[in-house]
């Protein structure tokens, strides 16, 4: 029988392990920028990684609940569109893979997966705490003449 037409890896899983595996490893990649695994799953993660991205880019609340549908984690998403879609400065190619040997136990061939542009996650979290501090506070009481 032929394999033509069929997409993605199998990993040797059903639909919903594969499934949660591949958003597993989306969010800890999304988290931490870098993550090491086996090449073929690096491969198959940055598939889709890029194309959530690219959908962060994009902005709007439509493509938010696509990005929190299919990372099935909010505060994964907000971070996704909020901190790292805003300082990526192309408009493909997000992502690299590079090899790092193989695994000691099964001879597996792994991976590193990264962001090829640098991440900066203080850089927002200190805007937002000196737009707080800047605001001028009014008094609610008026006085009578």
């Amino acid at each position: 029988m032929h394999r033509h037409g069929y997409k993605g890896r199998k990993f040797g899983r059903e639909t919903d392990q594969r499934l949660a595996l591949t958003r597993g490893l989306m969010c800890s990649l999304i988290q931490n920028t870098s993550i090491t695994t086996t090449l073929a799953r690096a491969k198959e993660i940055r598939r889709s990684t890029e194309k959530l991205i690219t959908l962060a880019k994009r902005g709007g609340l439509a493509n938010r609940r696509l990005i929190i549908a299919r990372l099935n984690d909010i505060e994964t998403a907000s971070l996704l569109m909020d901190i790292i879609a805003p300082q990526v400065k192309r408009d493909s190619g997000y992502l690299r893979i590079e090899h790092a040997g193989y695994r000691r136990g099964d001879n597996a061939e792994m991976g590193t997966i990264s962001f090829v542009d640098d991440i900066d996650f203080e850089i927002t979290t200190e805007k937002k705490s000196d737009k707080d501090k800047t605001k001028p506070v009014k008094s609610a009481k008026k006085e009578d003449k």
